[in-house]
């Protein structure tokens, strides 16, 4: 971006409400603060980078463009320049009636039903992720547990991937949604090549009866599935799914490190955790926003958005609008209704919110059950990455084993 003018420096009104970048480390550290500006000053804001493109922060105006596919379109433009260029993602980067066809084919292996059978494993993972360090009395929360609890029960439980490949693919997923990381290029292309080399063997192997051979088997439209789709819903799978868990756990445990008495009133009483996830998906969850491209001249928020226009609307923003929720900065655990966002809204809501749901009641439910005393150090700098997801790039911790 170059040099900035005094009146642009990060995170002022000025560079909030025009060159807004959502790729600054300096809003990565202080986004909810910098959105609940943005609410207050300009809703509908318009940046000048990347060639320009609109921010919408106010729940009521997150809701109409995510379910207006029409007017803003998820199938040009997705997002704005932040990742090296990569394959299409589907369901994510179609949209409707088509987009319909790819999300019922894996909408079925997410349902509460088909992931019951997850349960115990998952758990069996959870409970040996923390023996792993629950003895140190410290750990980095993101390397010992956030990352590699979701993406070894993904692969395992969803693509029945090599178990020696499985930190070396949720290596290159995490490392390749990491914005400006030096090594994002190489493992997006190191991620396409795995997908490209795990679906080729899959297709020479005995069924199994899971998401790969329902997609490898799929027709679209009354013809079969071509690689491309394959590759893309693969992938997508795979990136949806791991760092979005990841960042939440570690976001969630930042609150608890803030306010200790969420987790005691947790381990005093654990049949409220099914309630608290959903209040800390509100509070804390790392899918923050998407993108989409106006297909036509329209108004939002009394701004004329133009046809091509890029527009980046913001859940993180959405779920503490006051508008919508009382108190939105507060933790209730008795919040209703609660109608967040974190897994978004529309034709393209997030197909794998009911995974998600279990494995972070799962973590909070045999964290909190191991766990007491957890404080991040006083002298640790906790960093962020932030795009379109956010998480901690490290989380250092200590606490007392039960």
């Amino acid at each position: 971006m170059g040099t900035v003018s005094p009146a642009y420096s990060p995170l002022s009104d000025e560079w909030l409400m025009h060159r807004f970048n959502h790729l600054s480390p300096d809003l990565a550290a202080e986004l909810p603060d910098a959105l609940a500006r943005m609410r207050s000053m300009c809703p509908v804001a318009h940046s000048e980078e990347y060639g320009g493109f609109w921010v919408v922060t106010r729940y009521e105006d997150v809701v109409r463009v995510a379910q207006d596919w029409e007017t803003f379109s998820s199938a040009h433009g997705l997002s704005v320049p932040s990742a090296p260029t990569h394959a299409r993602h589907y369901p994510v980067q179609v949209d409707p009636p088509i987009q319909r066809v790819y999300k019922r084919l894996v909408n079925a292996f997410f349902t509460p039903a088909a992931l019951a059978p997850w349960e115990q494993p998952i758990r069996e993972l959870a409970t040996r992720l923390i023996d792993g360090f629950a003895d140190d009395g410290a750990c980095d929360f993101m390397d010992a547990f956030a990352r590699p609890f979701p993406a070894v029960s993904f692969f395992d439980q969803a693509l029945h991937a090599p178990a020696e490949e499985v930190e070396k693919v949720a290596l290159l997923a995490s490392t390749s949604s990491i914005p400006n990381h030096p090594d994002a290029a190489t493992s997006w292309a190191g991620l396409s090549a795995w997908v490209s080399e795990f679906v080729e063997r899959r297709r020479a192997e005995p069924g199994r009866g899971d998401i790969v051979d329902g997609v490898l088997n799929a027709e679209i439209e009354g013809r079969p599935i071509t690689r491309e789709e394959v590759l893309g819903t693969v992938q997508l799978l795979i990136l949806g799914g791991l760092e979005t868990t990841a960042g939440s756990l570690g976001l969630m445990m930042l609150r608890f490190c803030a306010r200790p008495e969420i987790p005691a009133m947790l381990r005093e009483r654990p049949e409220l955790i099914r309630a608290a996830v959903e209040e800390l998906l509100r509070l804390d969850g790392s899918f923050i926003a998407i993108a989409r491209t106006a297909t036509r001249d329209t108004e939002l928020g009394g701004k004329h958005i133009k046809r091509g226009d890029k527009v980046i609307i913001y859940w993180a923003s959405a779920n503490r609008d006051e508008a919508e929720f009382a108190d939105p900065e507060a933790f209730r655990v008795d919040r209703s209704p609660n109608r967040h966002l974190a897994f978004g809204l529309g034709p393209h809501r997030c197909v794998g919110s009911n995974l998600a749901r279990l494995s972070l009641r799962i973590a909070l439910e045999e964290i909190l059950g191991r766990l007491d005393d957890i404080n991040v150090p006083e002298r640790a700098a906790v960093r962020f990455h932030s795009t379109l997801t956010r998480a901690p790039r490290s989380l250092p911790i200590t606490f007392t084993a039960r």
